[in-house]
């Protein structure tokens, strides 16, 4: 895991090598105090030399100045460090999601991925901080300090020899226990994640049906959860704790019971004692600072498990290598579509059905090619395979007469427009919005666009016009203005192919209409495909396509339709039937 995640730590390895260096030279200045002192004690004072004792003292206070510069420059060395390798390792985790399909989300829930890119890779940015700040250090002062206590007194040392080795069986203990606990208690930071995230995406609704308490309620759960996992990693380390104290102690207790005989015999020295004591208490402090970065280093593993997972996992759509290695791979120059005997399902393991089944038909360019069916007909699917957001189970999806497959990702979806069911708009202003379509683009293309999408008025009206900002989401227009700056957004990028799936649902018929008008006089040679619910969106498409269960139930005109396929003639009059009742 180290290993994995070492790549990482990238340009800021130079102080990965000098860290060390610095924090020898620092624990060599401060553990030289006990004995510096303790000839003080058993020489100096003794025999009143006020010249040898201020020699000593001058060399502690240069040693100490040194040691505080050592200390300085490891605390920046390492800040610097662990904050890069966080940096680094974040922008992998980003990158990655970046090429991650539909599919690669869903398998890892949005949630989870938010942990992953924030508290997860927190916590190794903070372990590995710490274990080049401590974790360096104390092995060094418990080594050190064991070979300063054995060379004032051999026979004292056998405490330590058995001590030590108790206090490292201990660690390896709780750390052994600890790991598990600390990646549950991750999984709960997921869930509360997942709570938080539905209850805000979702905060129109929940005040719109009164369900306040219920989602209260709901996340009181998800944070006991939590709490009652945090506890349960915690305990480890807290139980740990006074076992160990209890062992130092214990060898402290057993040092000053046979040192002092030796003193009283004369066989040691009162300094030599108060020394052996020192560094005893500096192997307590070492140990003690050790099992404290093993504790966050069990949560570290736990988070470097989950992290390493995404880092490891293959993006479900990617390039073949033959097409990833061509200098010029295709374009979307026409907008031909077509599919052969194409099949899907999301789950290939789901022991279930297709969610589309043998689909053959084909989209000429300049064509507008309406799809209609019932909820859950695979209408959405089957679209998302055009630009490759899934990929078929079976058969091929061609775009001008090349399989999608064989373009690279960023080619095939240069050449094609997208307005999903979901509209989504980021912070920013209306024009950087709009620009999304086309980064280049002059105000006069993106009023035209605005224009054709009938929302020109109204950002128009705007105190700021096209400079207005857009909160995140675009809370702060209607749903219809949203969807019509989603559909000026795609137009303005002029695509070959536009794939519309039910972006007029919350626009008005009249306004559906001129904007439809727009599709026919300024893409006249794009291949459009809209996906509705109102057969009054589709009526005028050359092409309407039924989708029933997942399978193509008819194919024509609306004209064509109405005489022969029964299931459009049921759409159909069950929306006249919707009409009559609503006049």
């Amino acid at each position: 895991m180290i290993k994995k995640l070492s790549a990482y730590v990238g340009e800021y390895k130079k102080y990965v090598f000098i860290v060390p260096f610095i924090v020898l030279i620092d624990v060599m200045c401060e553990l030289s105090m006990p004995l510096l002192m303790s000839k003080i004690v058993d020489t100096g004072i003794p025999t009143k030399d006020i010249g040898y004792i201020s020699n000593i003292g001058l060399i502690m206070v240069a040693l100490a100045l040194i040691a505080i510069a050592g200390g300085i420059a490891n605390m920046w060395l390492t800040s610097t460090g662990s904050m890069g390798f966080g940096a680094n390792l974040r922008n992998a985790l980003f990158d990655k999601l970046q090429s991650f399909s539909f599919k690669n989300i869903d398998q890892f829930s949005t949630a989870s991925l938010v942990t992953r890119l924030t508290n997860d890779v927190n916590n190794l940015q903070q372990t590995f901080m710490m274990s080049l700040r401590i974790l360096l250090r104390a092995p060094m002062m418990l080594i050190v300090s064991f070979i300063l206590a054995y060379s004032i007194n051999s026979e004292l040392s056998i405490v330590l020899a058995v001590a030590i080795p108790v206090l490292i069986v201990l660690v390896a203990i709780i750390m052994k226990l600890a790991v598990g606990r600390f990646g549950k208690m991750q999984e709960k930071i997921d869930a509360i994640n997942r709570v938080i995230q539905e209850n805000l995406i979702g905060i129109r609704v929940v005040k719109s049906f009164v369900r306040s308490d219920y989602e209260i309620k709901k996340f009181q759960k998800a944070n006991d959860d939590f709490m009652n996992s945090a506890i349960r990693a915690i305990t480890i380390a807290i139980l740990g704790m006074p076992v160990m104290m209890f062992v130092l102690n214990g060898a402290t207790l057993a040092v000053i019971w046979l040192g002092g005989g030796m003193v009283m015999q004369g066989t040691l020295g009162t300094g030599q004692l108060i020394s052996f004591i020192s560094y005893i208490m500096q192997i307590m402090m070492s140990v003690m600072m050790i099992s404290m970065v093993m504790i966050m280093g069990a949560r570290a593993e736990a988070s470097a498990k989950r992290v390493v997972e995404v880092l490891e996992t293959n993006a479900d759509i990617s390039e073949k290598p033959e097409v990833a290695a061509m200098s010029a791979s295709p374009k979307v120059t026409k907008g031909k579509v077509e599919f052969r005997n194409v099949s899907f399902k999301y789950n290939l393991n789901d022991p279930g059905g297709d969610i589309l089944c043998d689909i053959n038909f084909t989209a000429n360019p300049g064509e507008v090619i309406g799809i209609v069916g019932s909820t859950g007909s695979g209408k959405t699917s089957l679209i998302n395979l055009i630009p490759r957001l899934y990929d078929t189970t079976s058969g091929a999806v061609l775009v001008d007469g090349v399989d999608v497959r064989d373009y690279k990702l960023k080619d095939l979806r240069e050449g094609i427009g997208v307005v999903l069911q979901k509209n989504i708009l980021f912070s920013g202003s209306i024009k950087d919005n709009l620009r999304w379509g086309n980064e280049t683009a002059t105000d006069e293309q993106i009023e035209e666009a605005c224009r054709d999408a009938q929302i020109h008025e109204f950002i128009a009206s705007l105190p700021n016009g096209y400079d207005t900002e857009l909160g995140q989401g675009g809370v702060n227009v209607s749903g219809g203005q949203k969807q019509r700056l989603c559909i000026a957004r795609a137009m303005l990028k002029k695509p070959k192919i536009l794939i519309l799936d039910d972006s007029t649902s919350a626009v008005d018929t009249a306004t559906e209409a001129k904007i439809r008008e727009a599709f026919y006089h300024n893409l006249a040679d794009t291949t459009v495909f809209v996906i509705a619910q109102r057969i009054s969106s589709v009526r005028g498409a050359d092409k309407i396509i039924v989708l029933d269960e997942g399978t193509i139930a008819g194919m024509g005109t609306h004209k064509e339709l109405l005489q022969q396929n029964n299931i459009y003639q049921e759409i159909l009059a069950s929306q006249r039937e919707g009409i009559m009742s609503n006049a």
